[in-house]
């Protein structure tokens, strides 16, 4: 147990606490049922995103409280709050969409100004939906103080005619019903089993892909990504996560800059490759990295991508859940076997100040079906790649895992924003061999860079999946499958090539060698399209809207907020 009265000098939480003209601070204290012994302990805070926006975030309040108490246990004083969280599975498909992405930074935001506000001297923080775990990572790596991550676990897979399904499947499942391949009786019954518990959804979408990520960079506690929502180890896990961030308050380290290095980023893109993970981790990572104040580009993202081979056999791509892989052994599985192989860095660090080939070495080998062997992969590269081509300059994302088509050529079919082709494929308004157009969708153009799981599980349901392609400067959920390429940078809203797309334009799209998506129509008719363009007339936003669009970068950089890594003032209260 930490000794309370120790390291006071040390203790953000004495600028609230210490000296006569913190009567009224400590008296506010009193006012919560704290006394003396309690305010001379570590102040600690506990954050979740609980909350009823989603079957993931419903338990988390939950969880933090073991948490809570595993603070308490080591000898400090936690503080319990909250913040916001906007669920894909709500917002999608609909202008509430544009909400997603812009709360990653707000929550990070949030998160920073209740630490530096109220000084605490570390930061335990639980979320469980696609955004709101990059962005509490990104608010720790910002505050460089104390911390510990925890995932708060998927939901458990549904079972639908002997068979398991999750929410993927209802989505492809309106797809089916428009084409008579399912009935609406049967659409309901999947829709009644998709999600019998609840949690993250359970394959290797954003939320899983990106718990998977926070082992790997070290701020969470080995093996907990994968455990679901509801197990029971999870109260175990939550006081082991309370006690964690007082050993590292007491030991001085390692901070989430100790962690956050490009050695670790690297390790982050390898299992996102690994496992054919969501294309949104891609972004988010480089979100990550900035915070750290290293510059890891897309172009870092995809070199690291290529370089990886794809083990998992996971959902969308491939056949298992989350669920499979904790039964395995967990994330520690494909860690150890990605160092084994070179492809993962193993002496970076993680929480509990052990290497990650340290921390992984009594984990055990790849069972060969879920997890394979790295010599005998399911594909050389892996799951995510990244395209460019005078389509995507500075580069495009799309998941290959599962992807059995993988070169596409044909003519444009352009939509100036998602409903109106939305429209148009539930009319079935489009032909084999088309590329689909989103364009304006973008970080500044949406502003929010929606989200297409919509418009691209209609289409696989429609069994037109990978026979049609995609394109747009908006993302993708982490359950999108088929030729849909996104994140297109410079967006078309900046300037980019997008804009200039005309209906019936040839656009190739080679995954395989080439790595490209190129417009083919001449520079000279490109150019004459651009000195065309009409002024775009202003537009209204206001809010948090309108702060954002002014403020967002690239994708490419991970549509980033603002300057860079910034470090806290308070380093020690002066004796």
């Amino acid at each position: 147990m930490t000794d309370p009265k120790a390291s006071n000098r040390k203790l953000r939480s004495r600028i609230t606490t210490d000296g006569l003209d913190r009567v009224p601070h400590r008296a506010f204290y009193r006012g919560q049922g704290l006394d003396d012994d309690a305010m001379a302990r570590p102040m600690i805070g506990v954050v979740s995103t609980a909350g009823e926006t989603s079957p993931c975030n419903a338990n988390l309040g939950e969880q933090a409280r073991y948490a809570y108490r595993g603070v308490q246990e080591a000898g400090g004083t936690p503080r319990e709050f909250t913040t916001i969280s906007v669920s894909d599975g709500f917002s999608m498909n609909h202008q509430g969409m544009k909400n997603s992405l812009m709360s990653r930074d707000l929550i990070a935001d949030s998160v920073e100004l209740v630490m530096r506000g109220h000084a605490y001297d570390g930061l335990v923080g639980y979320g469980g939906c696609d955004k709101n775990l990059p962005a509490l990572i990104m608010a720790m790596v910002r505050l460089n103080t104390p911390s510990v991550f925890v995932f708060g676990g998927s939901t458990l897979p549904g079972v639908y005619k002997g068979k398991p399904v999750s929410i993927l499947d209802t989505y492809e499942g309106a797809g089916a019903v428009m084409t008579g391949e399912l009935t609406v009786e049967e659409l309901d019954e999947m829709e009644r089993a998709a999600m019998p518990t609840i949690g993250a959804c359970p394959g290797q979408f954003t939320a899983n892909t990106m718990g998977m990520v926070s082992e790997v960079l070290g701020i969470a506690p080995l093996g907990s990504a994968t455990m679901p929502a509801v197990y029971a180890e999870r109260v175990a896990l939550g006081r082991r996560a309370g006690k964690m961030v007082m050993e590292i308050l007491e030991r001085g380290g390692p901070l989430p800059r100790d962690l956050i290095t490009r050695k670790s980023l690297e390790n982050a893109c390898a299992i996102v490759a690994a496992t054919g993970g969501s294309t949104n981790a891609g972004m988010h990572i480089s979100a990550i990295a900035h915070e750290a104040g290293i510059l890891f580009t897309m172009d870092d993202v995809g070199a690291v991508f290529e370089r990886t081979p794809l083990i998992g056999n996971l959902r969308p791509g491939g056949a298992y859940y989350a669920l499979d892989v904790h039964r395995l052994g967990g994330v520690p599985v494909i860690i150890k076997e990605l160092i084994r192989s070179g492809h993962m860095h193993g002496d970076t660090l993680t929480i509990t100040g052990q290497t990650l080939a340290e921390a992984v070495a009594d984990a055990p080998a790849p069972d060969g079906e879920v997890i394979r062997s790295v010599d005998s992969p399911r594909d050389s590269s892996g799951g995510v790649i990244v395209l460019k081509g005078n389509l995507a300059p500075e580069g495009a994302f799309i998941k290959v895992a599962g992807l059995k088509v993988r070169v596409h050529e044909g003519p444009a079919r352009v939509f100036e924003s998602e409903e109106d082709c939305m429209a148009a494929i539930r009319k079935r308004d489009y032909r084999e061999g088309d590329v689909i157009i989103i364009r304006n969708e973008g970080p500044a153009g949406g502003p929010g860079m929606r989200e297409m799981l919509g418009p691209t599980a209609v289409i696989y349901g429609q069994g037109m999946g990978e026979k049609v392609a995609l394109v747009t400067d908006g993302r993708f959920s982490g359950a999108t499958r088929g030729m849909c390429i996104g994140y297109l940078s410079p967006e078309a809203y900046n300037g980019g090539p997008l804009g200039l797309v005309e209906n019936g334009d040839p656009i190739r799209i080679d995954t395989r060698e080439a790595r490209t998506i190129d417009l083919l129509v001449d520079t000279e008719v490109l150019e004459a399209r651009r000195k065309a363009l009409a002024a775009r007339p202003p537009r209204r936003l206001a809010g948090a809207h309108e702060k954002y669009a002014a403020q967002v970068k690239s994708a490419y950089y991970g549509a980033i907020t603002h300057s860079g890594a910034v470090d806290w003032p308070i380093d020690e209260v002066e004796e």
